[in-house]
């Protein structure tokens, strides 16, 4: 009698395992980490039933370039945007073709909401001492400005590779009016910079490098209501005219005035981006040559 109760199970398990399968697949729903086809840019995943549909969508423009260092920084980014709702990775590659690393990356991350484009910056503008990523950058916005209209409602930012970001910075960002601003730390000589608030608003900046810059602030320290990009389709990162280190001023100037700026992280007291910059990695003793009988990604 035990005997037949045991053969009996033994002859129910495959079909309980079936059964299993089945009910974990979620119909019409992309796994996180299948990969995108290669003519494939951008991916919109199912998005979470419980997050907020009435918020609105930050888009970050990602400036990114190959390097050694390049998937660590991508890698801590991803980790931080793959825990936000209504958030959307715009990721540009300082390149002619997207890479195999960056799309893999992309597909992997978690990131539910992403679109991946490329363009190289020339030759000319790649001299020490003048601006980096401004092809990117305009690249970005110009995928904004084809694919999103008045109707959408969200917050553009400029979210470059080497910073790392609070979480509750996007929370600061998602009820931008039009321009907010607030301190950035590690940056410009400085622990922090920030813009100087009275009253409600901005009227100064807290900063060590050309205090009198228009915008005396860091890329990473404004975000944009996205019908302000929309309804102002001439403003974008200028090469002609533009001194280093002032494309952040050219750039609002298109856009805003100081007295319209809306200071977030409580006034501007409180650092919530830090411009880390991940240290150049030590390859003095990499061979020119892979001389390992295997291929690893770094």
């Amino acid at each position: 009698m035990k005997f037949a109760v045991v053969a009996r199970l033994f002859l129910m398990l495959p079909w309980l395992l079936v059964i299993l399968v089945v009910v974990d697949i979620e119909p019409g729903r992309l796994s996180a980490r299948s990969p995108i086809p290669p003519d494939q840019l951008s991916r919109t995943l199912k998005p979470d039933p419980l997050s907020n549909q009435s918020i609105p969508t930050i888009y970050a423009i990602t400036p990114t370039y190959s390097r050694p260092v390049q998937k660590a920084e991508l890698t801590r980014l991803a980790n931080t945007f793959r825990q936000l709702p209504r958030f959307h990775w715009v990721l540009v590659e300082d390149s002619a073709f997207r890479s195999r690393l960056v799309t893999e990356l992309l597909a992997h991350s978690g990131v539910l909401s992403y679109t991946q484009l490329h363009v190289p910056t020339p030759r000319r503008y790649k001299r020490p001492g003048l601006s980096r990523a401004t092809e990117q950058r305009n690249e970005g916005l110009r995928w904004v400005r084809r694919n999103r209209s008045l109707r959408n409602s969200g917050v553009v930012y400029f979210a470059d590779d080497d910073n790392t970001y609070s979480l509750e910075l996007f929370q600061e960002m998602r009820l931008t009016h039009k321009v907010s601003v607030w301190p950035v730390g590690l940056v410009g000589g400085r622990r922090y910079e920030r813009p100087i608030v009275k009253e409600g608003h901005v009227v100064g900046w807290y900063t060590g490098w050309r205090p009198d810059r228009p915008f005396a602030i860091d890329m990473a320290g404004f975000a944009v209501n996205l019908k302000v990009i929309l309804s102002h389709p001439e403003a974008v990162f200028k090469r002609g005219g533009s001194q280093p280190g002032m494309q952040e001023s050219d750039f609002l100037k298109q856009i805003t005035t100081v007295q319209e700026l809306e200071p977030k992280a409580a006034n501007c007291t409180k650092v919530l981006v830090w411009h880390t910059r991940t240290e150049k990695a030590n390859l003095v003793y990499e061979p020119k040559h892979n001389q390992d009988v295997i291929h690893i990604e770094v």
